[in-house]
């Protein structure tokens, strides 16, 4: 056999070598034959070894080489390296070659730059990049190509651009690189922009043009260039390329097209694990948990899921609170042996936390070997979420021991306090969080704002808030919420100012809180001006607005308004229903109220416990004794609800009020229920206008074994023994309200005028124009005697002569308030006065005849209902 011919089969047996013993055979005939240390034989060596992952052989044939001074060799070792991930090692060998005086060649520069690329060694990279610059390669179409890949890679697109712009000949991987560069590093409008100009210079793009481009499309939401492309790789015929049908997958996920999606898939013909990734990943992202776990189960023996896969199908789980499947994706992990990182142990956690199975949360917690802040956060946040404060509040401590809490463990445990209303945990909380330096979160700060707030610690809320130095729109509509919540509206109006002046834009939480004190403040000018500021930032569709301007309107004298409101709602739940039910009963209009309800039934909302709460007090508000029992037949056995103690509170109201006293105790004795005190306390308050006296000590008796902090109960109870004329009993109720530190809420009323809000209280002498009331006062008197009024003095139980109880009587905010409105308002006009307790029968009946007298309309709100006084009668018909 001649020496060409042997060589000739040598170089097939190496090329054809598919596995390490064939190259072992053909490396040994090599040697044998003294071709091993030949500059071709020796190149086609290292590249085969490499092939077969096995970069250390390449060296040792690399070494055992004499000529090491043929470029081939260097650049076959270099690329053997970078073929294995040896990139650190390749660049050593190139700056060894350059040491050699060797000078690197166009097959040289593409391998090292790609080398630079892999490991982010942006300084080398530079270096050979100036090396190219001063060889004469530096037009060369792949080396420009590589340095554009390389630049890309790093992020500096600048440089990438620059360089693909001094390529003298451009090919499609030039544009296919800078594009790709672009939109990786999502540069979406860049990347369209390159993509045109390649379509100008005549490009026919490939399948790895629209894996580049259809990224951009999706990041960009341009819907019509997607759906271009789309139609252009239909054309092109590339849409069977799976990686080009994964890219139209997930831009039209990106788009939330989940039909075209869906066409998509359902087109493919090959998908592979990219692809139904991509399909359960692209329901969850737009948010059909239910969908994406689903179809997860069908095809789960298909394909593998990734992580990314995973985890979003347990968030999937935590989303719609599913524990089963939660569950069943946790046992096919465990099964299918994914690596668990503490990532992926965090989201394992947070999904039984939210549905609610903290016992597997703390199996999956004990299972981890190390742990982080978002691990404990987890757990703790997990038990107090459950109402496991104690349990959470000792995970606390136990981290601490540790681990040093974040922000976010005190945001959780602020909640706690919050929660529980415990002001001292609160303080030590708080006093940690300044020790830590945390409290110039705003996050922080928001939450110690709140949790004061509901510990109904005003003073520390401005502390805090006046502390911070940054504020946003959540801070601002917390303090205010705060004032809410502690009825100081006065400093809730002050904070709006505030907020105005420093020209924060108020977003709905801050309308419901300004809507909500103007509710408790009656105050409807004000309530106008907010709802004019909501219809011009466009709040209006918000159905939880809407509901806020009807029980505004409402609460402040004006039901048309409110129906109004509720009519030009186009769209409604429970409460919208509900508070136009409520709305109703205020005004003691109880058939309007039964008609909303069945009509709320009729359009499909089902009623709930508070909608029946607020049926059966407008019925009890309109005398409707019949219908109000008809409700509460209904709540149990149409709507399958078991009744409440509020339900049966409000039955209670109701025969009282229409003065059945009897059957309300005997509806009491019957309850399934213990009564508390609210329900005799409703009992007790029916009882002030009958002789039934019996049954208000009896009544009395209960409220006083109970034990309750509600002051109110107290005064009725002591009001009772007076009316027995029983005053030692009376006092030891009295002496017992202060003893308990409770303290009775004064009475006062209120009247707005000329956009300006007055104020009384009961025997209230510090107020303009005192003298002037008392004159009219007097003369309203005496012209009401004329009429046969005669002062019910049994309503003011205190025990001192009739004279002076005349005077207390007389003495009453709420007649005070309308004196002052008749005093300074034009004849005729309708007067609306708020009061903050139940008004009482003398009162009411005063009230009657100064409508008479006055011949005007005086509407007045009390705690229970409005009362519109016209023509000597009242629209309550004596059912308060």
């Amino acid at each position: 056999m001649c020496a060409h011919t042997f060589q000739s089969l040598l170089s097939k047996a190496l090329s054809s070598s598919t596995n390490l013993s064939q190259l072992y055979k053909a490396h040994t005939l090599l040697i044998t034959s003294g071709l091993a240390k030949s500059v071709f034989f020796s190149g086609k060596t290292i590249s085969k070894y490499a092939e077969l992952k096995r970069p250390i052989s390449s060296l040792l044939v690399f070494r055992q080489t004499s000529t090491t001074s043929s470029i081939y060799l260097w650049n076959s070792i270099i690329r053997a390296l970078i073929h294995n991930g040896m990139f650190t090692k390749a660049l050593e060998f190139y700056f060894q070659m350059r040491e050699t005086d060797l000078k690197p060649d166009r097959y040289t520069f593409p391998s090292v730059i790609n080398a630079c690329a892999s490991i982010f060694d942006f300084e080398k990279g530079r270096i050979i990049h100036e090396h190219v610059l001063e060889s004469s390669c530096g037009s060369d179409l792949y080396i420009g190509n590589a340095l554009v890949d390389m630049y890309a890679r790093f992020g500096d697109l600048a440089k990438a651009r620059k360089v693909f712009e001094e390529i003298p000949h451009k090919d499609t991987v030039s544009w296919n690189t800078l594009m790709s560069g672009y939109s990786a590093n999502g540069y979406w409008e860049e990347a369209l922009e390159i993509y045109h100009q390649s379509k100008m210079d005549g490009l026919k793009p490939d399948c790895f043009t629209f894996s580049c481009i259809l990224p951009a499309c999706g990041g960009l939401n341009v819907i019509d260039e997607g759906k271009v492309i789309h139609g252009l790789v239909e054309k092109t015929g590339v849409n069977a390329d799976v990686v080009v049908s994964n890219g139209l997958l997930s831009m039209y996920f990106k788009f939330e097209r989940l039909e075209d999606a869906q066409r998509v898939f359902d087109k493919m013909v090959i998908r592979d694990n990219m692809s139904w990734n991509s399909l359960i990943c692209g329901y969850f992202n737009m948010g059909f948990f239910e969908e994406s776990i689903e179809l997860f189960k069908r095809v789960v023996n298909r394909f593998k899921p990734d992580m990314l896969t995973i985890t979003s199908l347990l968030r999937a789980c935590s989303h719609s609170c599913d524990l089963i499947n939660g569950k069943f994706i946790h046992d096919y992990m465990v099964k299918s042996n994914f690596a668990f990182d503490i990532r992926v142990y965090n989201i394992l956690i947070d999904t039984y936390v939210k549905c609610g199975d903290m016992l597997a949360a703390k199996e999956v917690f004990d299972t981890m070997r190390i742990w982080d802040t978002v691990s404990w956060n987890s757990l703790i946040n997990g038990y107090i979420l459950n109402g496991g404060y104690g349990e959470g509040v000792r995970l606390f401590k136990m981290m601490k021991i540790g681990l040093k809490p974040d922000y976010i463990t005190y945001v959780i445990l602020l909640s706690t306090c919050s929660q529980l209303a415990d002001t001292n945990f609160g303080s030590q909380v708080h006093c940690e969080i300044t020790k830590l330096g945390v409290d110039s979160y705003l996050i922080v700060a928001n939450a110690l704002v709140n949790m004061y707030g509901k510990c109904g610690r005003l003073d520390c809320v401005l502390q805090v808030f006046e502390n911070t130095k940054v504020r946003d729109v959540v801070m601002w509509n917390t303090i205010i919420a705060a004032c809410v919540r502690g009825e100081d509206c006065i400093l809730g109006f002050r904070m709006i100012n505030r907020m105005r002046t420093e020209e924060l834009m108020p977003d709905k939480t801050t309308m419901l809180c300004i809507l909500h004190m103007c509710c408790l403040l009656a105050a409807k000018r004000l309530g106008k001006e907010i709802h004019a500021c909501i219809l011009k930032l466009g709040f209006e569709s918000s159905v939880t607005i809407g509901n806020a301007l009807i029980e505004m309107y409402s609460k402040c004298g004006d039901l048309m308004k409110s129906t109004l409101v509720f009519n030009r709602m186009k769209s409604k739940d429970v409460v919208t229903w509900t508070s136009l039910i409520s709305a109703y009963g205020m005004y003691g209009e109880g058939k309007k109220a039964i008609r909303a309800f069945h009509e709320m039934e009729a359009v499909g909302i089902v009623p709930d416990h508070v909608a029946f709460v607020s049926l059966i007090y407008a019925c009890s508000h309109s005398g409707l004794v019949e219908e109000g029992l008809a409700c509460f037949a209904q709540l149990e056995k149409n709507c399958n609800m078991k009744p409440r103690l509020e339900h049966y509170a409000s039955i209670v109201d109701l025969l009282s009020r229409s003065k059945l006293l009897s059957k309300a105790e005997e509806f009491i004795s019957s309850m399934p229920l213990k009564p508390d005190a609210s329900i005799w306390g409703t009992l007790l308050s029916a009882c002030r206008g009958s002789d039934d006296l019996k049954i208000a000590e009896r009544a009395a008796q209960n409220i006083i074994q109970l034990g309750t902090e509600n002051t109110g109960y107290y005064v009725l109870a002591s009001n009772v023994y007076a009316a027995l004329g029983k005053w030692e009993q009376a006092t030891i109720i009295r002496k017992l309200i202060q003893d308990r530190g409770l303290k009775k809420d004064p009475g006062c009323s209120w009247i707005e005028l000329r956009n300006r809000l007055y104020t009384f209280g009961s025997r209230d002498k510090l107020f303009e124009q005192h003298e002037k009331v008392n004159q009219l006062l007097g003369t309203l008197a005496r012209l009401m005697t004329e009429k046969g009024y005669i002062s019910e003095l049994q309503y003011d139980l205190h025990d001192v002569e009739d004279d002076e109880k005349r005077d207390m009587l007389f003495g009453h905010s709420e007649r005070i308030a309308i004196a002052f409105g008749l005093l300074n308002t034009e004849p005729g006009t309708p007067l609306t006065v708020m009061k903050n307790l139940r008004v009482c029968v003398d009162c009411h009946t005063w009230t009657k005849h100064i409508s008479n007298i006055v011949r005007r309309e005086i509407l007045v709100r009390d705690a229970n209902r409005f009362h519109l006084f016209r023509h000597g009668s009242c629209s309550c018909g004596d059912h308060w």
